[in-house]
């Protein structure tokens, strides 16, 4: 069975490892157009600031082990163009070299992933300008942060321009984030970010608010970014403004895609196409609560589909059971975690929502060294069903999502949640966890 993979990282390379182990007559051919395998992409922020001191230390397998160790044929720099499915048949070409190849498969998985969004703006290709996705991206920014360098625009206040921008204070740069929207932390409804708002000015990071950005400015180099409110003096740029799917490949054929521009697939993995399959950030992620097919590239996800898809191409049925859209990540002192759907989307999907906040403490309150913790959690009006929940602190924010995860997952309602046997001893929790806080005071 020759089968066939388009793209070494999280799924690709999660497929690639459930075929070898359940087919021993597998031969897998991989087509990554880069030069690096199987690297943890979330990482990368933290390699700018050295906190990682290297970008090899992302690196969980290199290409030399898939080869030698596993008997795959995993080329590098080989770009995809197209896909015919008709004929089996995949066309591309080799960045390096510019030589054509073509390859005929009998079962083909798509895990190109995703590219980061650079919009038309004139004076993008300006020296200095900078995204933020791959190792060589991240060598290419360290590189660049020569101690001229001071004062950073990042574009964009979603995770990875958060990231970046704790990233850069802690190399002790200026940093201003601009905003087309009304906050940092898109996901988050707008009571919670406020928290992030004041994070940002309390380690004295720049947020400029409902500005675009319409041109870049300067003569060798970067040197300023002019929105549609006044021209800012930067040394840097970073553009953080989401990422689309890798799909044009598939243009011209009957595969279908999502309207994110993701490939739609079953729990399978499966598209609509026999024997072509697609995981990661490239595909389809269905949403429990949503209960529909929703776009929310995540690395977990992408490992978890990439090995679903991996078992189900070597005739091992098992399928993907759907998200939650569980996220965290750390910004200055505090963590901000997501899981579920936020206030404003429950309202967009016509759900009778209500709301319950509290401040809570995340260990006994009479204990050394304890600190806030707030917490939001959405819910149907109608049945008390848990539809998701924030929660932003210092300490024991990823607890609390995890569990709140969990309880979505299994269609908990608040009675339910309240009656959850969590663990308790105070340097961990007060007696009364701030979830189960929460939901008794939403019962009131």
């Amino acid at each position: 069975m020759n089968y066939c993979i388009i793209g070494g990282d999280a799924a690709g390379m999660s497929a690639a490892m459930q075929i070898v182990r359940n087919d021993p007559e597998a031969r897998i051919t991989i087509f990554e157009k880069g030069g690096i395998y199987s690297y943890g992409q979330c990482g990368l922020p933290y390699v700018v600031s050295g906190l990682i001191p290297s970008s090899e230390e992302l690196i969980a397998r290199d290409v030399t082990t898939f080869r030698e160790k596993y008997g795959m044929d995993a080329r590098t720099y080989h770009e995809v163009t197209r896909v015919d499915p008709g004929e089996k048949t995949i066309y591309g070409i080799h960045t390096k070299t510019n030589e054509e190849f073509v390859f005929s498969y009998d079962k083909l998985l798509i895990a190109t992933g995703v590219s980061p969004v650079m919009p038309q703006w004139e004076g993008r290709h300006l020296p200095g300008i900078h995204v933020v996705k791959t190792i060589p991206d991240v060598e290419k920014i360290k590189k660049d942060l020569d101690p001229s360098i001071q004062d950073v625009t990042i574009i964009g206040g979603g995770y990875i321009g958060l990231e970046m921008a704790e990233n850069l204070r802690l190399l002790g740069k200026r940093v201003r984030i601009i905003q087309r929207g009304p906050q940092l932390g898109a996901i988050f409804d707008s009571d919670m970010a406020e928290l992030i708002h004041e994070e940002a000015q309390k380690h004295d990071i720049e947020v400029c608010l409902n500005e675009e950005v319409q041109r870049f400015k300067g003569d060798d180099r970067v040197q300023f970014v002019k929105t549609n409110k006044r021209d800012y003096p930067t040394d840097m740029v970073i553009v953080s403004v989401g990422v689309k799917p890798n799909t044009s490949l598939i243009e011209d054929t009957e595969i279908r895609l999502h309207e994110s521009g993701a490939i739609l697939v079953n729990g399978y993995m499966g598209t609509n196409v026999k024997d072509v399959y697609a995981a990661g950030d490239c595909a389809s992620h269905y949403h429990l609560i949503k209960e529909m097919d929703d776009h929310i590239p995540l690395g977990t996800t992408a490992n978890k589909q990439g090995r679903i898809a991996g078992l189900n191409m070597s005739g091992k049925r098992q399928t993907f059971k759907g998200i939650v859209g569980s996220s965290i990540i750390k910004f200055m002192d505090l963590s901000l975690g997501k899981t579920g759907i936020s206030e404003k989307e429950a309202e967009k999907l016509h759900f009778p929502v209500e709301t319950v906040m509290t401040r809570a403490k995340d260990i006994a309150g009479y204990f050394p060294g304890v600190e806030p913790l707030h917490v939001k959690i959405i819910f149907d009006a109608n049945n008390q069903r848990i539809l998701g929940g924030q929660f932003i602190g210092k300490h024991g924010v990823d607890k609390r999502v995890d569990v709140l995860a969990t309880a979505m997952f299994h269609k908990m309602d608040l009675h339910e949640l309240e009656d959850l046997d969590l663990c308790y001893a105070p340097p961990y929790n007060g007696v009364w966890d701030p979830i189960q806080q929460a939901a008794r005071r939403a019962k009131k």
